[in-house]
């Protein structure tokens, strides 16, 4: 019998002490080359083996697998006995999240992803709120996005065709606000979620990116939900090939921009308050000559620097 994912899922958890995520077991199992055996991966190996383990807790009733825990989504084999109880756990999975790297390590990934990707093709700023003006406790809170992006039309239409745009009065330029999270599951999502929807109302499109997605698919359901009901995408970032990150859900575009809380963050932030400034000059010129976020050039020299700063092995 061919070599498949639930048997992939099997020696990984037999060689385990612990209960292990759906993105442990793919990495575990990866580096044993049990990735080897399987007669095809796919585009979305970790995706599919989620898969084939609900599938398998949901209709077979003689599994293997049992789910120990739902945040985050732990999996290990009926019987066997494992060292670590859940509180250890989730502490562990905390530690390995936060304690090696931040979030604004993240934002040269995602600024190369939307920087090169063809939906976006935007150029961005990261946002810091510590430069913002003090203001009475959580008046601020969840006023500032995490990047914004722009848009610029200059490759796409000649100079003739921009000039039309103008004396038509058409808006060839679009915003984005961001949202970087290193993780995202059940136990996350609505706060993270709403977070992004706060402070992306400014832009013509926010979406809510991470680096660790949980493939739970009652994530995936709520997350689909939340998407058709407030406009907000999303976005996985994949740290290993930047250019292979994905929009899992695509936002809904706005056709007019939120004045009010665009004067408010130029009035905050002098970050974007330069942001603004860049993009009206490189507008006036007709070029983009200002400066914005680094972003990686290739792969090579974006691996090289994810592992010194630890977010991939």
């Amino acid at each position: 019998m061919a070599f498949g994912f639930i048997d992939f899922a099997k020696e990984v958890l037999e060689a385990s002490n612990r209960p292990l995520s759906v993105e442990e077991m793919w990495a575990a199992g990866c580096k044993r080359g049990l990735d080897g055996k399987l007669g095809s991966s796919g585009k979305t190996p970790v995706r599919t083996l989620s898969a084939r383990i609900y599938v398998d807790l949901k209709n077979n009733q003689e599994s293997i697998f049992t789910q120990i825990s739902k945040r985050p989504a732990k999996f290990y084999l009926k019987g066997k006995d494992f060292t670590s109880d859940l509180e250890e756990i989730q502490e562990t999975d905390s530690s390995r999240e936060t304690g090696r790297f931040h979030e604004r390590d993240l934002h040269i990934l995602l600024s190369s992803f939307v920087c090169a990707d063809e939906h976006f093709k935007c150029m961005t700023k990261t946002i810091y709120h510590e430069v913002s003006k003090r203001e009475k406790s959580g008046k601020n809170r969840w006023l500032h996005p995490d990047i914004v992006g722009v848009h610029f039309p200059f490759d796409s239409y000649t100079d003739n065709t921009l000039k039309l745009f103008d004396v038509l009065k058409v808006n060839p330029y679009k915003l984005y606000s961001f949202e970087m999270k290193i993780s995202l599951s059940l136990s996350n999502l609505r706060e993270c979620y709403f977070q992004a929807v706060s402070n992306s109302s400014w832009a013509h499109e926010g979406y809510l990116a991470a680096l660790h997605i949980s493939e739970e698919p009652e994530l995936m359901d709520e997350l689909r939900r939340l998407n058709n009901a407030f406009g907000i995408g999303v976005i996985r970032v994949d740290a290993e090939h930047f250019m292979q990150s994905e929009i899992l859900f695509s936002a809904k575009e706005k056709d007019s921009l939120d004045w009010d809380t665009i004067n408010r963050l130029v009035d905050d932030n002098r970050n974007f308050k330069s942001f603004l400034n860049d993009l009206m000059e490189d507008i006036k010129v007709g070029k983009i000559k200002s400066r914005y976020d680094r972003v990686y050039e290739d792969e090579e020299t974006a691996s090289r620097e994810l592992r010194e700063k630890g977010i991939i092995e």
